[in-house]
């Protein structure tokens, strides 16, 4: 795996003068054994790390191939902890990076200062769940999984599910406002938080607001501090608000003759009235690619075979509680896709069939990333535009000489690219594929869009924050930084 330096970053994305000054190309050497000591008397010895092994894995996250050692890993277990370690690391100017599961693809969790790296792995308590009021309150280590699956054994339903549920945290979801196909019906991260303990950067502890469901009291910094990729403050509780559990639910495959079209009849399905939990889009090279892991890796075959002239499929979704409703709204579905050039429908008749639809479409970024390195892009556009974008990634493609797989929540016009590495050679991953990402991402805001839907900015794409955003917004998002965290150590170099 290649070593990225800070110095290679900087190349590359252009860093802010204004952090580089408080954050030299090194933060080695910060932290010396006093320090350390420190560290042990706050977090105990067993829980301070400095072996090769704990700073190579915190080192990277599922973000291309980056790689920032940090000079040390801590993993506290409460928020006075986490106040003391900010406290000191704020004093002598460390450089911090919150962690969480590591399944991050924007390289929001990369120490790419050094400094230290503060575990969230201990922080896995489901502290209570409060079944009247319909809330709960949990550690930011929890995975998000668990989280649900606790839930649903009550009939309990907390709806963001990112593909990677079953390895990210709820903190990391937090941070990136993570959302997942079910978005498309019920929203993201961000809609179902309504309070949080957080420590600031220089220690202090606080709630973001009060365990109620309408909250007009002052700023609101709970939505603040949600999608601000641990920049802002480190969480160590979480208040969600949840909903009842979906009994029912008519999960269908549709093929499509061609990407476009399969794009065009999602807005289709909008205008007839239906409302899908779930709307996702996978091109044949994404299905295919998908179909093979899953045998290879996952020993679960789904008997899917599209002919030559199918090159797209929609996963859709509906649930409810009621049956006959959601077999009209299948039936609208249906009658729209007669007017596209669709292929064989196919209907998942048991819980084990649902299942397999959704390993195929979870599993596509892990599928391809087992076949090659890639850079993974998340853009999001207004649904009607979405034919235009996928045009677009594809001639962009074909001009820089290199593949792409498109997938995504389409639902909510928010589509994954996975640009392929295959037989590129280094320096033009590193320059030319990066200029093609910059032609993407302008395509997209031509097109009403922006450059994250759920990925977040990070490192990967921070060069290409001034397309999206103009001078007085990130001045803005800089001054609020600054109000937060005056020595900038917390999460430094990221967004912006």
């Amino acid at each position: 795996m290649r070593v990225q330096t800070l110095v290679t970053l900087v190349r590359y994305s252009k860093c802010s003068p204004a952090i580089s000054m408080n954050f030299p190309a090194s933060n080695k050497g910060r932290i010396n054994t006093k320090i350390l000591a420190q560290f042990c008397m706050i977090a105990g010895n067993n829980h301070v790390f400095c072996d090769e092994a704990t700073l190579t894995i915190n080192a990277s996250d599922e973000t291309e191939d980056y790689k920032f050692l940090p000079e040390v890993v801590l993993k506290p277990r409460t928020a006075h902890e986490i106040s003391e370690i900010m406290k000191i690391c704020n004093r002598e100017r460390i450089a911090v990076t919150p962690r969480g599961g590591g399944t991050g693809l924007s390289g929001g969790a990369l120490p790419v200062c050094g400094g230290v790296i503060i575990n969230m792995e201990r922080f896995n308590e489901i502290l209570h769940i409060d079944e009247i009021n319909l809330q709960a309150t949990v550690e930011p280590g929890v995975i998000t999984q668990v989280f649900q699956e606790t839930l649903k054994a009550k009939g309990l339903f907390y709806p963001p599910d990112p593909s990677s549920r079953g390895t990210c945290f709820l903190g990391g979801n937090l941070a990136e406002n993570a959302g997942g196909p079910k978005a498309v019906k019920y929203g993201v991260t961000r809609d179902y938080v309504i309070n949080m303990e957080v420590v600031l950067p220089t220690g202090e502890i606080t709630w973001t607001a009060a365990n109620v469901l309408k909250n007009a009291t002052g700023y609101n910094l709970t939505q603040l501090l949600i999608g601000s990729e641990g920049t802002l403050g480190i969480i160590t509780k979480i208040v969600f608000k949840l909903r009842s559990y979906p009994q029912k639910d008519i999960t269908l495959l549709v093929p499509f003759s061609a990407s476009e079209e399969a794009c065009r009849a999602i807005a289709a399905i909008y205008m007839a009235g239906v409302t899908p939990s779930g709307m996702e889009f996978m091109e044949r090279s994404a299905v295919e690619k998908t179909l093979v892991y899953m045998e290879k890796v996952l020993d679960a075959k789904l008997a899917l075979e599209l002919s030559e002239n199918m090159n797209a499929v929609l996963l859709i979704e509906l649930d409810g509680n009621d049956e006959e409703v959601l077999l009209r709204d299948a039936e609208k579905i249906m009658k729209v896709l007669e007017d596209y050039e669709t292929g064989e429908m196919l209907f998942a008749d048991t819980a084990a069939q649902k299942d397999l639809f959704w390993k195929l479409r979870r599993n596509v970024s892990p599928a391809v990333n087992a076949y090659s390195l890639t850079k993974a892009e998340d853009v999001v556009v207004p649904r009607a535009n979405l034919p235009k974008l996928v045009t677009a990634i594809k001639d962009i493609g074909r001009e820089y000489g290199f593949n792409s797989v498109c997938y995504g929540h389409v639902g909510d016009g928010n589509l994954h690219i996975n640009i392929m590495k295959e037989q590129l050679s280094a320096e033009y991953w590193n320059t030319e594929v990066n200029k093609a990402i910059g032609e993407i991402f302008r395509r997209v805001v031509e097109l009403g869009g922006t450059l994250s839907g759920e990925h977040g900015i990070g490192i990967a794409k921070r060069p290409y924050m001034p397309l999206a955003m103009s001078a007085i917004q990130l001045e803005l998002m800089r001054g609020i930084k600054k109000v937060f965290d005056p020595n900038w150590i917390l999460n430094p170099e990221k967004i912006f």
